[in-house]
């Protein structure tokens, strides 16, 4: 991968000079959706496809930006000296610009441009965190490069306040954490309000995890994503007249069920629900995880799959025919759909010696019903953003 890439990045920016490699890579969140802005659990873990970085130093201060991913949009020309702002015409540099500022407005001075060249093989507004797999393998380049003091929860937390504030889009730390912080074979239960978290070997026995991406295209900024998190703020102002709480995590289902009351609209009220029991199936999620019953597991991705729909509404018809179609296949221990929601993908636990025939039925069923095509995806699960060797 890394030869044809430095190829591309000889050709693309007519140089020589010596090049440095990264990866970060996406993800996918077993269990755990929407509860990471509401300071609850998730279970993410990274995957073994992701976005590469390459990036060679300049003498000057120019820093050229290409994506082998758009290249319609042509090179990206900044100076070290610009004022940083996000121009709707630079389209997906506007992350690692975003990241580039984070740098500076910590006092990183950039006295040198660089060029970089990116490619990234996770489907593009699959719901598979390709803009925080963007964000991270900036920020890990930028570490290595200026070799800067960043802790890497450092990077995690830069990365995410630059999709919050730059491009605009309220998301949790879920997906900048579980992509920075990956370990192969693990995922990691994380409290978004505290930041601790633990890994948990991923032991399925003799099943692996399925994606399956709808391939109904979603953008996170233009979805109903950032109007969830309004109606649970507001939610959770209500239950503040009378709870001593930070947010809609520190809530146990029965404390939610004895004061639910308080909150006087029964949309907010949904969305609060899901949110503490969301939070409450994670945690008992991860303990059967790791007592090895894969079965529990299962049930909960499933009982997670009905809460999204029902009472958060950001399944969809797509997402729910995949679902269905995937529950109603022989081998199959759990399906869900994963990330912000509006399409993007399932994840599935499905038994090896029925993962073919489970791709092909369940790709002719949804086809049957949406008249779209499905990817699919057996997953391995790798480690977090790193340098890569050339060699």
């Amino acid at each position: 991968m890394t030869e044809k890439l430095l190829e591309q990045f000889k050709q693309i920016f007519k140089t020589d000079q010596s090049v440095r490699a990264f990866f970060a890579p996406g993800r996918v969140n077993l269990i755990g959706e929407h509860t990471d802005y509401n300071g609850g659990h998730v279970f993410p873990c990274a995957l073994t496809f992701g976005t590469y970085a390459l990036v060679g130093p300049r003498n000057d201060q120019t820093i050229r930006m290409y994506s082998m991913n758009f290249p319609d949009v042509g090179v990206i020309e900044l100076s070290v000296k610009d004022q940083l702002e996000l121009q709707k015409e630079h389209d997906w540099a506007n992350y690692p610009k975003g990241v580039i500022k984070e740098f500076i407005d910590r006092g990183v001075q950039l006295e040198t441009g660089f060029d970089v060249l990116f490619y990234g093989n996770i489907p593009n507004g699959a719901g598979l965190s390709s803009s925080a797999s963007i964000e991270l393998v900036t920020a890990v380049a930028l570490q290595s490069m200026l070799e800067t003091p960043f802790s890497r929860v450092d990077l995690v937390k830069m990365s995410q306040h630059a999709e919050n504030e730059f491009i605009g889009v309220s998301c949790g730390i879920m997906d900048q954490f579980a992509i920075g912080m990956g370990k192969e074979d693990h995922a990691i239960l994380l409290n978004c309000q505290t930041l601790d978290y633990q890994y948990s070997p991923i032991v399925l026995e003799n099943a692996s995890l399925v994606i399956a991406n709808t391939n109904k295209r979603r953008t996170l900024a233009d979805s109903k994503y950032n109007e969830r998190r309004s109606e649970c703020e507001r939610a959770l102002l209500q239950l503040q007249r009378e709870l001593s709480i930070q947010s809609l995590g520190d809530l146990t289902p029965e404390q939610f069920e004895n004061h639910r009351h308080l909150i006087g609209n029964e949309i907010d009220q949904k969305r609060a629900k899901h949110a503490v029991y969301e939070n409450a199936r994670t945690l008992l999620a991860v303990e059967k995880l790791q007592q090895g019953d894969i079965k529990s597991f299962g049930q909960l991705m499933c009982d997670s799959h009905t809460s999204l729909r029902d009472d958060y509404e950001v399944t969809g018809f797509e997402l729910d025919t995949l679902v269905e179609a995937a529950l109603s296949q022989d081998g199959v221990i759990g399906s869900r759909m994963t990330g912000a929601g509006f399409g993007g993908c399932t994840v599935s636990i499905v038994e090896n010696d029925k993962i073919d025939e489970f791709i092909e039925e369940v790709g002719r069923l949804y086809n049957e019903k949406t008249g779209l095509t499905a990817d699919f995806y057996v997953a391995n699960v790798g480690d977090g953003a790193k340098e890569i060797n050339m060699n």
